[in-house]
């Protein structure tokens, strides 16, 4: 082989090297995805035994793109995967919700979230959960302790009380139901002999403080009464939290009568429309600021931040609070873990807000709005159970197994009817509440009257 030959050989050998070099380096240095973080929604199950309600909350920002994201499920295997059942679901900003079908009551399942990019499958946590029997056909009792069809302002018994839009509900030590009269802008104390009496307001719309008797409010929504006998008010039309003391004193614990959103102590605060009150063992209100689309703590000195949430209205889960997005908070309730629960109007759903402050849906939403069509209060028994008022015509109960069931009336239904099961009727229930022997206290707001419902028994 000639010089020119070899010299030719040799150079274009180094040339492939170079390049060889320069493209090994370009992939090793090329950016690639990295697959997200994620958390199993709580899993819901139906009163039949035969599907649930589960989905995942993304908690790390995506780097690439998801081709498929749901829940996936086994009966046999501990940590499903794709190759088990799974459902496809669309993701709706960094979380999801998703129906599973064809399960078999009374059987033990394994549940968790699971997303696929280029970069490969993330799964969430493992929730183990258990379908009950076909509860499908069990109900409570329903019957009416006060009030009657009639519009007005009445005290009295039984169905001689009048009321006028009957809205939150709150219990005292002595088992007494207190009720944000809305309309009648009073507050009214029932015995659960169905004795009627009016604790504090006038009839008539205004904003006064001082004794019972004299005090004003517009609207009120909601109350919570504490241990040492206070009842604490959200008086809706005022944009003020207001509290009545065990001694007969109205006065304002926070907000300045203007509508608006700014943190603060006293009349420095701003509300928009409270709805609904809860209240923890320290003495601090939390509140569905509803016009605001947020959650508000309130101390015991009238010191007010917000949980969680922005005024934009939306449905996002997320792991900061703040992010998160609700629309029109109405109900609002506390479990014994301290987590809080709210009933989110418009998104249709049941959401949680932990002590961490991760916001996820317990149950409904956007996707399954026929769930809960227009979630009003919530409320929990001593046992943990939730308690829940559709609007649409339903009381609901979420139980301690996470199973929901429709406990009295019919959805989409308007009527009044006493009765077990689907044969009671109601028109719009509204505030709910808990007694020690775990009946169910309603507001019935269209219908004006105040019902009780007795759960079913073993459930």
């Amino acid at each position: 082989m000639d010089k020119t030959s070899t010299k030719s050989i040799f150079f274009a050998t180094y040339l492939l090297a170079i390049f060889l070099t320069v493209t090994g380096c370009n992939k090793s240095t090329s950016t690639t995805g990295t697959p997200p973080t994620m958390v199993t929604m709580d899993v819901t199950t139906t009163a039949a035994g035969t599907g649930a309600y589960s989905g995942g909350l993304i908690t790390t920002p995506l780097t690439e793109t998801l081709t498929s994201i749901g829940v996936c499920w086994s009966a046999s295997n501990q940590n499903p995967t794709t190759a088990d059942s799974k459902t496809s679901d669309t993701v709706t900003v960094e979380s999801y919700a998703s129906k599973v079908t064809g399960l078999t009551p009374k059987t033990t399942y394994y549940l968790r979230a699971y997303a696929i990019s280029a970069s490969g499958t993330s799964y969430g946590n493992t929730i183990q959960f258990t379908t009950s029997a076909d509860l499908s056909a069990v109900g409570g009792t329903v019957s009416t302790v006060a009030g009657s069809a009639t519009t007005g302002f009445a005290d009295g018994t039984g169905s001689s009380a009048v009321f006028d839009s009957p809205q939150g509900l709150t219990i005292d030590a002595a088992g007494n139901i207190y009720v944000a009269d809305s309309f009648n802008s009073a507050i009214r104390k029932v015995t659960t002999a169905g004795v009627v009496t009016t604790l504090s307001g006038t009839g008539s719309i205004g904003y006064i403080d001082g004794p019972i008797a004299s005090a004003k409010f517009y609207a009120p929504q909601s109350l919570v009464a504490d241990a040492a006998g206070n009842i604490y008010v959200a008086d809706f039309g005022n944009n003020m939290i207001r509290k009545i003391s065990a001694d007969g004193i109205v006065s304002t614990l926070a907000g300045s009568g203007d509508a608006g959103y700014v943190d603060g102590t006293g009349n420095k605060a701003t509300f928009n429309s409270p709805r609904g009150l809860a209240l923890d063992g320290q003495g601090n209100l939390y509140v569905a600021d509803q016009g605001n689309n947020l959650i508000r703590k309130v101390t015991a000195a009238g010191v007010v931040t917000t949980i969680a949430g922005k005024t934009t209205a939306g449905y996002a889960d997320n792991a900061t609070a703040t992010t998160a997005q609700f629309n029109q908070p109405n109900g609002i309730a506390l479990d014994a873990q301290g987590n809080i629960y709210v009933a989110d109007l418009q998104n249709y759903a049941i959401r949680k807000i932990t002590a961490a402050g991760v916001v996820t849906t317990v149950v409904g939403g956007l996707k399954l709005s026929a769930l809960i069509s227009n979630p009003g209060a919530l409320t929990f028994d001593a046992k943990g159970n939730l308690f829940i008022s559709d609007q649409n015509g339903r009381v609901l109960e979420l139980t301690t197994n996470k199973v929901l069931l429709s406990l009295a009336g019919k959805t989409a239904t308007a009527g009044f009817a006493d009765g077990q099961g689907t044969s009671a009727l109601f028109n719009a229930p509204q505030g709910l509440v808990a007694d020690a022997s775990g009946n169910i206290w309603i507001s019935d707001s269209n219908n004006n009257r105040i019902r009780k419902l007795v759960p079913p028994s073993g459930i």
